[in-house]
């Protein structure tokens, strides 16, 4: 906090977004945001993250000492389950029920590739352990035997495993026997991490609760080693200890954080979706669809009236997570992507990609394969004679060698392969957008865009193109938006217990939400509180998650999951009887709302032409007209 010429003091925020390319700090002071770039330290991301919060500090005029607030959004906990670095990890489970991970669903992992494999189990069948126990779902039905019990810990201990979850039947209903099992691991193990499923997804579908303890399992002792790294780094640096982005869109702090890290599978792509949602809310657009384009991936969520939409359901590296998080598809395309040739001949982009080390060729900094960069510099969508972010400047002669390589295997000339690779890859994202908008209900020709991310500005028009979209915003401080993100996100901590009750005022709901209510308020004081219930039709197995008011007779929770029926599938039947499975509560402190000093004109930018942005550039295309908006951010429309 800094004090002002006239006495009044100032909140310094700051928010800083790990890439898999560069790592992006903001720094919000009163209505002035400051922000840096620093390549991404993938061998310790941690002394990236203070680097660029450092830098940023510099470039604003302050010191360690004067920030207020401190955020992170990270790519640990993803990339572990990616490249398959999690701990070595064991499980305890009910007797006759340890293959559950390895049964799955009994669902193939492709509907027409009948050779495509699931992926291993993340807990192999040596390290799985089982205990003589049975719960149902009014209570005990057979005793824990603590002889198993004890062999079951002797087993985790001998495995040498850094990590044990533990997931019982019904312990959602009836956790007594997972609480014993969860405690005397933790007393007699104590260097051992429990994740119990209990704790982690007191929720009815038994692979996906323990899929997702299991994963929480496998990832926390990495995610806790990280965190305490940053927290070390931080505090020597004079910084406060970072709150961390959660797969809600809300921060928690450090050390809650560290126990449970599948919370934080989605941390970086969920700070980029609550920045652009600010944005559209601060902006009235109804509709946007959000599309973070950095050096690695692509991010796509949809958001209306302000309100990104969230789900309950994820699978990454073919791990189902089962946790309230944004609705956010990922895909392998970014500025960094790799191009090449398949056995077909086929020209392909990504998933492999040049990462901060080496970077594309253009960086000249070691890299030699093609990347989509490169193609946008080739094409004259990149300026070949400014530095970006400062830093650097593009090599031209470097990105055509790389390609031409790709396009004589190709029989194509320099040119027509650079065009080639960007369509591929805007077909990519094209397809993700699509999946979080038509799949959704949604027709994506009534959103606006909103594109960030260092190349989110430069393939919006391609992409919006594609979707037949006719307005573009790219905000400013486009290239860092996800840093902003972290800023203006609001702490938030989400409950959920289930309930399997028709949706009646006799089943009196309400009063099953209460405890969910009474946890809120004791961690989060104070804090606004939203509910939400699964519903289904009954006899149906999945559920949707419809927005509740407690207050309000059960008809119109039931109104409106028929509402939401007809959205997602076409059709509702409102003379089938609805089935509430579960019910969810959100308590959240709202985030800063800054209102960021622009610049004193506007311009306009006919296309085609590319337009400097923060940490960004943006390509009008031919068709398009740019505005440079007060903000400082750009609005493209369609002309033709």
């Amino acid at each position: 906090m800094i004090e002002r010429a006239d006495g009044t003091t100032v909140e310094v925020l700051v928010g800083v977004d790990v890439g898999g390319t560069f790592t992006d700090a903001v720094v919000l002071v009163g209505h002035r945001l400051v922000t840096a770039k620093r390549p991404t330290t993938p061998e310790d991301q941690s002394a990236g993250v203070v680097e660029a919060v450092e830098e940023a500090l510099r470039a604003a005029g302050l010191e360690a000492a004067d920030v207020t607030g401190l955020a992170h959004g990270m790519t640990v906990g993803t990339n572990a389950l990616l490249e398959g670095r999690g701990a070595r990890t064991a499980l305890v489970a009910t007797e006759g029920f340890g293959d559950v991970l390895e049964l799955r669903r009994q669902t193939r992992a492709h509907l027409y590739d009948l050779a495509r494999a699931h992926p291993p189990p993340l807990i192999p069948a040596d390290r799985v352990f089982e205990v003589t126990e049975r719960c149902g779902p009014d209570g005990v039905v057979r005793a824990l035997d603590m002889a198993t019990l004890d062999a079951a810990i002797d087993g985790v201990r001998d495995s040498g495993a850094a990590a044990v979850a533990v997931g019982l039947l019904f312990s959602f209903a009836s956790p007594d026997h997972e609480r014993a099992v969860a405690g005397a691991l933790r007393h007699r193990l104590p260097g051992v991490h429990v994740s119990a499923s209990h704790e982690v997804l007191p929720e009815i579908r038994e692979y996906e609760r323990i899929s997702t303890t299991a994963v929480d399992a496998y990832l926390t002792p990495v995610l806790r080693d990280y965190l305490r790294r940053l927290e070390e780094r931080a505090r020597r640096a004079g910084l406060p200890a970072p709150a961390i982005m959660q797969s809600s869109g809300g921060v928690l702090p450090i050390e809650t954080s560290a126990d449970h890290a599948a919370w934080t599978v989605l941390s970086g792509p969920a700070a980029g979706v609550i920045g652009a949602a600010a944005i559209a809310g601060d902006d009235g657009i109804d509709c946007a669809l959000t599309f973070d384009m950095g050096g690695t991936s692509c991010d796509v969520a949809l958001v209306e009236a302000g309100t990104p939409a969230r789900t309950t359901e994820a699978e990454i590296a073919g791990h189902p997570i089962h946790l309230p998080m944004l609705d956010v598809v990922s895909v392998s395309a970014g500025g960094g992507s790799i191009a090449w040739a398949d056995s077909g001949g086929a020209l392909r982009v990504g998933p492999r990609s040049a990462g901060a080390r080496p970077g594309p060729a253009a960086y000249g900094t070691g890299g030699t394969e093609p990347t989509v960069t490169d193609a946008n510099l080739i094409l004259g969508r990149l300026p070949d004679h400014e530095a970006l972010g400062g830093r650097i400047t593009l090599d031209r002669s470097a990105a055509e060698a790389a390609v031409a390589g790709l396009a004589e295997r190709l029989g194509m000339t320099t040119s027509a392969c650079a065009e080639g690779m960007v369509t591929v890859a805007n077909q990519e994202m094209v397809r993700a957008l699509r999946r979080v908008s038509v799949e959704r209900g949604v027709d994506p020709r009534r959103c606006t865009l909103v594109a960030f991310g260092g190349a989110g500005p430069l393939h919006a028009a391609g992409v919006a193109d594609e979707l037949g979209v006719d307005r573009v915003l790219c905000p400013p401080a486009a290239g860092v938006l996800a840093a902003r993100g972290l800023v203006v996100a609001g702490e938030r901590r989400d409950y959920v217990q289930t309930v399997l009750l028709p949706v009646h005022d006799d089943a009196d709901l309400p009063a099953r939400l209460a405890p969910l209510r009474a946890r809120a308020e004791s961690e989060l004081p104070g804090s606004r509180h939203d509910a939400a219930a699964d519903c289904r039709y009954r006899g149906q197995s999945h559920a949707l998650t419809v927005e509740w008011q407690p207050n309000e007779p059960a008809a119109r929770l039931a109104e409106a999951f028929h509402r939401a029926h007809e959205r997602r599938y076409g059709d509702a039947d409102p003379s089938r009887p609805v089935e509430a499975v579960s019910l969810r509560l959100a308590a959240s402190f709202p985030g800063a709302r800054p209102r960021l000093d622009g610049a004193a004109v506007e311009t306009t930018e006919p296309g085609p032409r590319f337009v400097p942005m923060d940490g960004a550039t943006c390509w009008v295309a031919e068709g398009w007209e740019g505005r440079r908006e007060a903000s400082g951010g750009i609005a493209m429309v369609r002309t033709r």
